[in-house]
């Protein structure tokens, strides 16, 4: 086995960090690793100079014998490459030991988030959990996750009574059905009926 670099300091993952990609292995001869981010928008990745990974499971839990848990990592150059990015982690230069990370989950502080550019935008991470409360006081459930339908994101909204993810709210989103956002109260104002499939 390759061993770890000293560079790599057990941390555990903070309590407020949010996972944005996985390590896929070496990337060139002198310690670049590719980096598939979970999101298209990779720009918390790229302006992030403290990353935290943790150990993978499965077949690529080899390589992180040497440690339990996590570790946090300085990173010295993060940058796109095609549809991934490729990053240089401080005191790696080693191909065979950055390759020994391959599969690690990388998670940032959601501290390190760059601030959104305006009001009306956000982190899907801020929108999760949130109460759905629609124009007539009804509460529709809260945001158990987000997808993208490629145009436009879609809260998934769960009533606590039932929590089957097959009777979820599907609600577009934008302008025309999302009235207001109050992070500091987590609670999103729908143009939404209950009735609404």
């Amino acid at each position: 086995m390759t061993q770890l670099s000293n560079a790599l300091v057990l941390a555990d993952v903070p309590a407020d960090g949010v996972a944005l990609g996985r390590l896929q292995g070496a990337w060139g001869v002198k310690g670049w690793s590719k980096l598939q981010p979970f999101s298209a928008d990779a720009d918390v990745l790229l302006s992030a100079k403290t990353w935290y990974l943790s150990a993978p499971t499965g077949s690529y839990a080899k390589g992180f014998e040497a440690f339990k848990g996590s570790v946090r990592v300085s990173v010295a150059q993060c940058k796109t490459h095609t549809d991934a990015l490729v990053v240089l982690i401080d005191g790696i230069d080693d191909r065979d030991q950055i390759h020994a990370l391959k599969g690690a989950q990388v998670w940032v502080s959601r501290a390190e988030f760059p601030a959104p550019a305006s009001d009306d935008e956000f982190y899907w991470v801020d929108l999760i959990g949130c109460a759905v409360v629609n124009r007539q006081g009804d509460v529709l459930g809260s945001v158990q996750e987000m997808m993208s339908t490629g145009p436009q994101a879609v809260l998934c909204v769960t009533h606590e009574a039932t929590q089957d993810p097959k009777l979820q709210r599907l609600i577009p989103f934008v302008a025309q059905y999302i009235d207001g956002v109050s992070l500091a109260d987590k609670r999103i104002t729908v143009d939404w009926l209950p009735d609404y499939d």
